[in-house]
């Protein structure tokens, strides 16, 4: 019986370890960062969701390699861009039930690129909303997005 509890717990150990925190939205693309990344802006602003910001957080950061030295990208990551959103209309209807939750506006989608794999990553707001008079529109803003991102990586992925 032991030894069936611990050949249990080391195979759901390394599965847990693989998973995304509850709180974000993980989905993976077997596709380069170039195209998901085409992708997913492409998606988010067919859905009204306008970037207002891009960041190449990969290229900044190699700009330290010096200074940083073998702290510099242990995982090896082949790239990190973030992408900044906002739908007006939704910070509207956000404001007007908690203007607390404006703390979420823009919303922000990480991609990071490992492998010829990029990790699509968004934080749900809905989390930070849970108990608030605004969590139905939030839940709407995070199923929109969500939607967007999937339809995007299906697209990167030529699905």
């Amino acid at each position: 019986m032991k030894k069936r509890l611990l050949a249990w717990l080391l195979f759901i150990i390394p599965l847990s370890a693989l998973a995304a925190p509850p709180a974000i939205l993980r989905i993976d693309a077997k596709a380069p960062m170039a195209e998901t990344y085409q992708a997913v802006s492409s998606a988010l602003e067919e859905a009204r969701f306008w970037v207002v910001f891009e960041a190449d957080l990969g290229a900044t950061m190699a700009g330290f390699a010096e200074r940083w030295g073998e702290d510099l990208n242990r995982n090896a990551l082949d790239g990190i861009r973030s992408i900044v959103v906002c739908n007006v209309w939704y910070a509207n209807q956000v404001s007007n039930a908690d203007p607390d939750l404006l703390a979420l506006c823009p919303l922000r989608v990480n991609l990071v690129e490992k492998d010829g794999v990029t990790r699509v990553l968004f934080a749900r707001p809905t989390v930070i909303a849970a108990g608030s008079p605004g969590i139905a529109v939030v839940q709407e803003i995070e199923d929109e997005i969500s939607a967007a991102l999937r339809a995007a990586v299906a697209a990167a992925e030529g699905r």
